[in-house]
């Protein structure tokens, strides 16, 4: 029997997407991306994202459908993400989903934007090991979670305090002057500098705070001292090494990520670790990660840069995994929930 063709709608922040797939193959999807809208803020501005989304919904939809050569017709599911993001840019999306599986008369599945990024591996690599380690790293969050199961069984091992990763990236972009969004600025400046030409702290990996915060993570301590570096450097008269400030930079955010997913590794005898979120298109954490892992002789999987960031293929990955295992649907009271913990991988039935 042919398995569940699943519709995911992504609208957490600032992408707009959908995507079709099938067990682990994905079949079509569309973006549609309101960064440049942002661009001149700085940053993402909610009421603007929302907005995007509204007018990209129903286009990306259609346009996904075209890309995988189906019709809503041959729709078996609807997976969307119902938080964590942006209050009122869920709200579009699960809208939107709502709206479709009530004219379909199809089973709607709310999941969770974090777990998706996890979930997105399996249209590259096919199932997740049982049980992994991953390590996502997006532009708000920085969790280390223990998969027992990508669709019933997450469990956070530690996450950011303060700043996420790529929080800190636009932050530290910013004072180097660099457009929004900074990561992949500064990762183009840093795959031309030296990544031991200024050595910056690595913030939660003393003694004392491997003793309280093993698998947490800070970045306000770290974006902090850049910031001083460069301020320093312009009182003194002299010029920023731009292109060492970013690679040692990113060296630090790489060091810290890699060295507390290989230790969690150890720590719970599993020899796979995955890595997901839009951070993970940085060069340095992709090419510390793999050496690392190698070293201790853990299996590293990460999907294709595409798949990264945030996108419609991955919310529907999870939910063909939820519907694989006959979870309960969730229903039209669906709601949003911008602060949804990793543990609830999908919201069934209220």
């Amino acid at each position: 029997m042919s398995q569940p063709v699943v519709l995911g709608i992504e609208s957490s922040c600032d992408e707009t997407g959908v995507a079709l797939v099938r067990g682990t193959t994905l079949l079509g999807d569309s973006l549609a991306s309101s960064v440049d809208e942002h661009v001149r803020f700085g940053g993402v501005v909610p009421e603007v994202a929302s907005r995007a989304h509204l007018e990209a919904i129903i286009p990306t939809i259609e346009r996904a459908l075209d890309d995988a050569g189906l019709g809503l017709s041959d729709v078996d599911a609807i997976s969307v993400t119902s938080g964590p993001g942006l209050a009122g840019a869920l709200m579009v999306g699960v809208s939107a989903a709502k709206a479709v599986a009530w004219a379909l008369d199809k089973p709607l599945y709310g999941v969770n934007h974090l777990c998706a990024h996890v979930c997105a591996d399996v249209l590259d690599h096919g199932p997740l090991p049982e049980p992994t380690i991953a390590l996502l790293v997006s532009g708000g969050h920085t969790d280390l979670l223990l998969v027992r199961d990508i669709a019933t069984d997450v469990t956070a091992l530690g996450r950011t305090i303060d700043d996420a990763a790529g929080e800190a990236y636009d932050k530290v972009a910013r004072v180097l002057g660099l457009p929004y969004p900074g990561g992949k600025h500064l990762d183009l400046l840093a795959q031309q500098g030296d990544p031991t030409a200024i050595r910056f702290p690595r913030g939660l990996t003393s003694a004392r705070d491997m003793d309280k915060h093993r698998f947490d993570f800070s970045f306000s301590g770290l974006k902090t001292a850049v910031v001083r570096w460069v301020q320093q450097r312009q009182q003194d008269g002299l010029d920023v090494p731009l292109n060492d400030v970013a690679a040692s930079f990113s060296a630090a955010v790489a060091d810290v990520l890699t060295a507390k997913a290989i230790d969690a590794c150890q720590e719970y005898g599993i020899n796979d670790l995955q890595i997901g979120g839009g951070v993970t298109a940085n060069t340095q954490l992709r090419e510390m990660a793999g050496e690392r892992c190698a070293a201790a002789g853990i299996s590293l999987r990460v999907p294709q840069v595409r798949l990264c960031t945030d996108n419609g293929a991955m919310v529907a990955a999870l939910g063909a995994q939820v519907v694989d295992r006959g979870l309960a649907p969730s229903d039209l009271r669906l709601g949003t929930d911008s602060s949804l913990p990793v543990s609830q991988v999908h919201v069934p039935a209220r």
